[in-house]
């Protein structure tokens, strides 16, 4: 979890990270005095700009623009994801930030993402923006290509930062980057802002300006003349209405303008320095708002007779509440335009139980919103029916006809080759005839057929999306769990128009994902000796009951073999180890029976079965290890329960007892 002054996170991960780490920064504060150590910010060591001059040395070295195979970013958070406006099957990503709990780490290369071949591209260019995160960018509408405006940086130890105001624009053909040096005034410098087309036109609203004394929240509105290479600042009447100062909204394209919707930020308001106090003294406080109103901001082109530096007319006309909204109400929740609607994923909702911190819940759910009847609509995955006897039957026919094409072509493939051995002697190899194609072709299958499973992506908040043709792609985002805060290095893959299943495209685990939960309370440390206690009582009685069996096999007659003897005594271990439920995957599997597995490999490290020195987090690989190997050793079996429950019109199983609403490493709703 980032500290109480991290500055290049969004506005509202700022605020929540702050009052999450109120009590753990006055606790390290305190050991630092007592230990006569002096404050570790940086805030007076490092020149930004410096630091910024060194980076476009280093870049300029680039002699030429370069494209190479790689593997998947990075994990990094407030990165963009746009699809290309080229026509091509493309996806560009750049920029972000990664924060280990000591440095961050800013970045400034492009990825491409090529969907037909399965492959990552990082382009390196000479001239390219500076590292960054938070910033904004759009496709150009009319006139092509990609734009990009504003973001932050900071330095690794997150005392000083800064803010750009530079404007740039990407050629997806090309991968060139060119900065745009604009005529007049332009936006002033700022972060969390959102950007959006409209014809010829880009426009941008809101944001935000971080000092180290306060944060300003923005509600300005630009546009940029992509022909006449201008900026203009929408000065609106003072009666007029206009949307209040926010950052981290929706904001999305119309035919007749653009809409937002939501937003983060916050506001001063007043409270009372003692609460058993009436009517005593006050004292200012920045109360946290996360916006649930819409607004559509109306554009009229200038008419085909008015002067040519004639601009269009722009006027901001607040919606009803949408209908059906998300609930509870959720920041962090990002969405992309596809056809006339906002793709809406993911979502925290904070409440806040103490002084000390703040309690959140995080959302997996998919939502689309339709900008013209702005009303909302919960999009869900359709699980594939099972075949009925017919298709069965029909399945069965085509995989025995599968099986004989295969085996004629094998045959020819050995009568190709016995005739090629006994005529003339060729030097190159005689395997090089059909067989290497046909790995080739199902190597390219492979690449192409990648994991597909019907539950959404793992719960989190401030995610990428972008949508190519009709499908969504999901990438990154940031989950918490207690005062560990993890940045997801994913990307998912979703039919708008099928909704059949989530596709799996690459997922690294994020860093410490399955490390202990520190404790923070005496509560929660006796809730853990309760479970110990539980389990060292549940050996017990495991041992007790195969004593009993091993003492019953004794007292009969010897009638049964020695194999038959070694399965009933070892039928109880194997009744007593975890199984899988119908509709569970690994990762929830581990989830609900953790404990279990652990406590298996404990009771074998005090037999001498195992090594003797473990640490915590050796036990939970192994842990997870017997997990895995258990979950595929079930899988035809539960594959098969889940056949009979889908014919019989039963869904996903869930036990009451296991159902929480406290979030959990790996469990998805």
């Amino acid at each position: 979890m980032g500290k109480k002054d991290k500055k290049s996170k969004t506005a509202e991960q700022k605020a929540r990270v702050a009052a999450k780490q109120s009590k753990k920064a006055a606790q390290k504060e305190k050991k630092a005095k007592a230990k006569g150590q002096g404050d570790d910010s940086d805030a007076e060591d490092v020149d930004l700009d410096a630091v910024l001059a060194q980076y476009a040395e280093e870049q300029a070295k680039f002699l030429k623009v370069t494209e190479v195979v790689s593997g998947p970013p990075t994990p990094r958070a407030s990165a963009t994801l746009i699809a290309s406006p080229a026509g091509r099957n493309e996806l560009f990503l750049f920029g972000g930030e990664y924060f280990d709990g000591t440095l961050a780490t800013f970045f400034n290369n492009l990825f491409v993402y090529q969907v037909d071949k399965h492959e990552w591209r990082e382009v390196t260019s000479p001239n390219s923006p500076l590292p960054r995160s938070g910033h904004a960018w759009c496709r150009g509408g009319n006139t092509g290509g990609i734009y990009l405006f504003g973001g932050e940086f900071s330095s690794p130890k997150q005392g000083t930062f800064y803010h750009y105001n530079d404007f740039w624009h990407l050629d997806p053909s090309t991968r060139e980057w060119t900065r745009i040096e604009t005529k007049g005034k332009g936006p002033p410098a700022r972060s969390g802002h959102r950007m959006t087309y409209f014809k010829n036109y880009i426009l941008l609203f809101g944001g935000f300006q971080d000092t180290s004394q306060q944060t300003k929240y923005l509600q300005d509105l630009w546009v940029y003349d992509c022909q006449k290479y201008t900026w203009h600042n929408v000065v609106l009447p003072p009666a007029s209405q206009k949307p209040d100062a926010r950052s981290s909204f929706s904001f999305l394209p119309h035919e007749s303008g653009a809409v937002i919707y939501g937003g983060y930020s916050r506001v001063k308001t007043s409270t009372a320095v003692s609460k058993q106090q009436k009517g005593g003294a006050q004292r200012t406080i920045l109360k946290p708002v996360v916006h649930q109103d819409t607004w559509f901001l109306r554009i009229t082109p200038p008419s085909t007779d008015a002067p040519a530096n004639a601009v269009p007319t722009f006027r901001w006309e607040r919606r009803k509440k949408p209908a059906n909204p998300p609930t509870p109400y959720r920041a962090g929740a990002t969405m992309a335009f596809h056809k006339g609607r906002g793709i809406m994923f993911g979502g925290v909702h904070d409440v806040e139980a103490t002084e000390e911190g703040i309690e959140s819940e995080f959302f997996d759910s998919l939502y689309a919103w339709n900008t013209d009847r702005n009303r909302f609509f919960q999009m869900s995955l359709r699980r594939p029916r099972a075949p009925g006897k017919k298709q069965q039957v029909a399945m069965q026919a085509a995989k025995r006809n599968r099986g004989k094409a295969d085996e004629e072509e094998l045959m020819r493939n050995l009568a190709l080759l016995e005739a090629k051995a006994n005529s003339t002697k060729i030097e190159s190899d005689p395997m090089d005839v059909d067989l290497p194609k046909k790995e080739e072709e199902e190597d390219s299958e492979e690449k192409r057929n990648l994991p597909v499973r019907f539950e959404m992506p793992h719960r989190r908040f401030n995610s990428q999306l972008a949508v190519l043709d009709d499908t969504l792609f999901i990438f990154g985002g940031t989950f918490e769990r207690g005062d560990q805060e993890f940045t997801f290095n994913d990307l998912y893959s979703i039919d708008l128009v099928k909704l059949d299943g989530v596709k799996e495209i690459f997922y690294n685990e994020p860093e410490h994902w399955y490390d202990a939960i520190a404790v923070d309370s005496d509560e929660e440390g006796e809730d853990e000796e309760e479970a110990s206690d539980e389990g060292e009582s549940e050996d017990e009685e495991m041992q007790s009951v195969e004593a009993a069996s091993t003492a019953a096999t004794s007292v009969t007659e010897p009638a049964q073999t020695e194999a038959e003897a070694e399965q009933e005594t070892e039928a109880p271990v194997q009744d007593s180890r975890p199984h899988p439920r119908p509709f569970e995957s690994l990762r929830d599997f581990f989830t609900r029976t953790s404990t279990e597995w652990q406590d298996i490999l404990i009771s074998k490290l005090k037999e001498g079965t195992t090594g003797s020195e473990t640490t915590v987090k050796e036990l939970r690989k192994k842990a997870f290890s017997l997990a895995d190997e258990k979950w595929w050793d079930c899988r035809e079996e539960i594959t098969a329960l889940e056949d009979e429950q889908e014919e019989a019109g039963i869904g996903e199983v869930v036990s009451i007892a296991d159902r929480s609403d406290v979030p959990s490493a790996g469990r998805r709703r």
